[in-house]
């Protein structure tokens, strides 16, 4: 779709008016969808501030430079838009989990590269870390934190599941306890990391000596 941009004034136009005209070039207005993604952009970045406080729909809106009821146009609340990116992240880690799951034979190897995955995700995205720890979520509407425990919980299960086989394979004579016990303490350790990622001011990366640890967990 065409960029669209303000009318020219008409040709019988006086010679100041143009002359504005040309001085002062059309604003482009975004694309069908695509303010509501700079909007999630824009407050994703906003988070990777170290020591944020909690960002209002004001300073939001004033860092995209337009007004606050232009944000209401694209969501109906603040809790919306971090809704917004929770469903990025959901649809990003667990189509690469379920991209893992099916590549990789073996269960070992399943729960050390997923609990990679999510450990280097959180790296490359610092504000989306802050989401899901929660740290972003304290004053925001407890439905938010509540599915993010939840995308958590899957995490587990995944984790549950590949585990249990991989103690399956290893001819355990316990394999669904060893798999509930390893797949709570490798969540665990990823939210740990991720928290002090996070509240490290981005400086302690989640994923430092990680392969050893790993390793211990799932072996």
């Amino acid at each position: 779709m065409p960029d669209l941009t303000e009318e020219s004034p008409p040709e019988d136009a006086s010679a100041d008016t143009a002359a504005t005209a040309a001085a002062a070039p059309a604003r482009k207005r975004p694309r069908p969808g695509e303010r509501r993604i700079q909007i999630l952009q824009t407050l994703a970045g906003m988070l990777e501030q170290p020591g944020a406080d909690r960002i209002t729909t004001a300073a939001l809106a004033a860092k995209l430079d337009v007004s606050e009821a232009a944000l209401y146009r694209h969501f109906a609340s603040k809790a919306q838009m971090f809704e917004g990116l929770i469903e990025f992240i959901e649809t990003s880690v667990f189509t690469l989990v379920n991209q893992i799951a099916e590549r990789e034979a073996s269960g070992a190897v399943q729960a050390q590269k997923i609990a990679t995955m999510l450990l280097q995700f959180g790296e490359k995205n610092p504000g989306m870390t802050r989401v899901m720890v929660g740290d972003a979520l304290v004053f925001e509407h407890e439905r938010l934190t509540a599915r993010m425990n939840q995308f958590f919980d899957r995490v587990e299960s995944q984790l549950r599941t590949s585990l249990r086989a991989a103690a399956e394979a290893a001819g355990s004579p316990t394999p669904t306890v060893d798999a509930n016990a390893l797949s709570s303490a490798l969540t665990s350790l990823i939210v740990g990391r991720l928290q002090r990622y996070a509240r490290s001011g981005f400086r302690r990366l989640p994923t430092e000596m990680l392969e050893p640890a790993l390793a211990r967990l799932t072996s």
